[in-house]
């Protein structure tokens, strides 16, 4: 059992802010406790995390899980932290490698995940990847945009 790190975006209005989200596992009675001020889509995220890991084969088990998104005094919006708690989720149950482990607590993450474990595109991704980029951090994963409409030949 374990604590782990990663970074995402929370958007206020256009203004986009750093979000630090860890992750601490530890044995007990089976839980998924998110704190830090989350707003009703990213309290479900919790569920989309858990059909989306479960659905990957990462079976739940005997284990408590405590999520913390920082600063604690700030919103937390939209679905677009999602791949974040997804991997501080597995970082801190030890099912990431090594190198991968590393790289967690210095990259921002930002998408949405599919109950399939698909991860998705999200709204805002501009002044989420400028607030990244203002604070430093250059490693910025997201997945590609989805093509809409007919398909050209």
């Amino acid at each position: 059992m374990g604590l782990a790190r990663t970074l995402a975006v929370t958007l206020t209005g256009l203004t986009g802010h750093i979000v630090d989200v860890e992750a601490h596992a530890t044995q007990g009675l089976p839980g998924f406790t998110l704190v830090g001020l989350p707003d009703a889509a990213v309290r479900e995220s919790r569920e989309r995390v858990r059909a989306a890991l479960s659905t990957c084969g990462v079976t739940w088990g005997e284990q408590r899980l405590t999520v913390n998104l920082s600063p604690a005094d700030l919103r937390k919006t939209g679905t677009g932290l999602d791949l974040a708690l997804a991997l501080a989720v597995l970082g801190a149950r030890g099912r990431l490698g090594r190198s991968a482990a590393e790289v967690l607590g210095r990259t921002v993450y930002i998408g949405e995940l599919g109950l399939d474990g698909s991860v998705h595109s999200v709204r805002g991704i501009l002044p989420s990847v400028q607030a990244a980029v203002a604070a430093g951090w250059g490693d910025r994963h997201r997945p590609g945009g989805r093509r809409r409409g007919r398909a050209r030949s």
